[in-house]
């Protein structure tokens, strides 16, 4: 008889685990990863950005999937930008703007903004931040310094501290631009990730998402009041030094600040011009 009775508690024990697994009681977590109705993976310093993290990482906030401005608008309005002023730019609009330059909008095979030959994505992002460029929702500023973007986290990477605009200038022939920005938007090439699927064919692809990525770093800091300017003259080494990158080809730096005055088109303006060309 007790025999029978400790086999009935064993399975009963073994019942009521087995439920268990499948429910989640208030303050308590069953659920396996993947399963519906698990908690979120994201981690707290997603919304609260302003600490650095294990090895100096920095997790952005997450990107506004709908902005204030419309397309039309943000292709009439863009414009090369090479006046700043000296107000730094918020860590949310960093978020956005590398969001927009190579983050992700697909999140079964993590596709991009920007189309890729063959998915390849060959491009690195990097992140230049000049001593109080960027603004901390919470005060103070992000750590000026070089950070790599982690496209599959949207977080930062720190790669070198410390104030690195003034030897980036230098490195730009001195283009007081690259000098005067809050932050520099720096898009590396890693050719061998398209190359190796392509042959030569590989280096022309690779170009074509550099201004892919490029022109969606115009369209959001347009659509964010902000101002930028693609500059290809530059010595790769330096830059590459500088940076810290650890493969690739510098291809574009992209100065972001708040511009100290903004562009338009009026509609009137366009009208006349056509008419006049017609």
């Amino acid at each position: 008889m007790r025999r029978r009775w400790f086999i009935f508690l064993v399975l009963s024990i073994g019942a009521l685990a087995a439920a268990l697994s499948l429910y989640r009681f208030p303050g308590l977590d069953f659920l396996r990863p993947g399963r519906r109705g698990a908690p979120a993976t994201t981690p707290a310093t997603a919304t609260s950005p302003a600490s650095m993290g294990v090895g100096g990482r920095v997790c952005l906030p997450l990107p506004r999937l709908r902005g204030d401005m419309s397309l039309e608008e943000a292709l009439r309005r863009r414009r090369s930008v090479r006046d700043y002023s000296s107000m730094p730019v918020s860590l949310e609009e960093l978020s956005q703007l590398l969001w927009a330059a190579y983050g992700v909008t697909e999140t079964n095979w993590s596709l991009k903004t920007t189309p890729s030959a063959g998915g390849t994505y060959p491009l690195d992002i990097y992140v230049v931040v000049k001593e109080g460029g960027v603004s901390l929702s919470s005060g103070g500023f992000l750590a000026p310094g070089s950070y790599r973007y982690d496209f599959r986290s949207h977080c930062l990477e720190l790669v070198r501290e410390g104030d690195l605009s003034d030897k980036l200038c230098e490195a730009a022939l001195a283009q007081e631009w690259v000098r005067d920005a809050a932050l520099n938007i720096v898009i590396f090439g890693v050719y061998e990730r398209t190359t190796r699927r392509y042959g030569e064919r590989g280096y022309r692809y690779v170009y074509m998402e550099a201004g892919h990525a490029s022109q969606n770093i115009y369209l959001q800091a347009t659509a964010l009041g902000l101002g930028t300017v693609a500059v290809g003259a530059f010595y790769d080494d330096e830059v590459k030094r500088v940076v810290g990158a650890a493969e690739g080809e510098p291809l574009y730096i992209m100065p972001v600040g708040r511009p100290v005055s903004l562009y338009d088109l009026r509609e009137g303006e366009l009208r006349r011009y056509y008419e006049k060309n017609r």
